[in-house]
């Protein structure tokens, strides 16, 4: 199993870091969380077009994590020698998201039917809608959602996903809760978002720390591991940006509460753990 963090950003554009997105590849299984800005460029970069795409699960419908979902949409659909319907999965409201999205792409794709003799359908998007506790295949692939706490946002989900004796926890946007631990339990690897609350209050201005709220802190990201004894915690979409070279500091704060391995890093960073047995 490998983790790929496609984009380690946030709402904040940042030249350095692609918006929300990570990238589980299990097996013949390739699954896409979420799609901040610029996830497609960074599906190239780590050889993953959105043909070979398994399917993208939503975590919940801020802008910072759907809002190149209509790029992943266009791009398989162009790409694809075939008609190749794309999976999407997400909380309540994915499907109206889905539909707003094509609708916005109702241009484009007729431009392209009218021009290339080959595409005479427009893209196919089978949206499934969860509950928290669903849980469903992806090839030989098990996947769970929980429900996170990212209040008032809401319905919002994180999932758990098993193959091959592994275990990976992708959370999303929450505070510590039931469902994150249930996510989280015993989990090889775990993706959790975080804010550093000290840098965010020192910030004059209300409605960036507002956020401190609803997002797990890098040191609740380490009591959250810790308490579900994780392997490994892999820390992203870092508020504010985390500056080169202060990785150290960071990690600093989830190692005061958990001594397991602690990645974090550019976008690109990669997780890899060999298959159990």
């Amino acid at each position: 199993m490998e983790v790929i963090l496609l984009g380690t950003g946030s709402p904040v554009p940042s030249p350095d870091r692609a918006g929300p997105a990570t990238l589980v590849r299990a097996g013949a299984t390739n699954l896409l969380f979420d799609c901040g800005r610029g996830v497609v460029m960074r599906l190239a970069a780590a050889g993953m077009p959105p043909p070979a795409l398994t399917a993208v699960l939503l975590t919940h419908m801020h802008s910072d994590h759907v809002t190149d979902l209509n790029d992943v949409i266009t791009t398989r659909w162009v790409m694809a020698p075939q008609p190749l319907p794309l999976k999407v999965f997400g909380p309540v409201g994915a499907k109206a998201l889905v539909e707003a999205t094509l609708a916005m792409l109702a241009f484009d794709v007729k431009y392209r039917i009218d021009h290339h003799a080959d595409l005479n359908d427009p893209p196919k998007v089978d949206v499934t809608e969860l509950e928290p506790g669903s849980a469903f295949a992806l090839g030989d692939v098990k996947v769970t959602a929980q429900a996170t706490d990212h209040a008032p946002v809401a319905p919002t989900l994180g999932y758990r996903i098993e193959h091959a004796g592994l275990v990976c926890a992708i959370a999303g946007d929450t505070v510590p809760c039931p469902g994150l631990d249930a996510l989280c339990a015993e989990a090889d690897i775990y993706v959790q978002t975080v804010i550093r609350d000290d840098l965010v209050r020192m910030v004059p201005n209300q409605r960036f720390k507002d956020i401190l709220d609803y997002h797990s802190t890098v040191a609740q990201a380490g009591q959250t591991a810790a308490r579900n004894r994780v392997k490994t915690l892999v820390l992203t979409h870092y508020v504010p940006a985390m500056p080169k070279g202060l990785e150290a500091e960071w990690r600093g704060f989830a190692a005061a509460h958990f001594d397991g391995e602690i990645v974090l890093g550019d976008d690109l960073t990669a997780v890899s753990i060999p298959a159990k047995g």
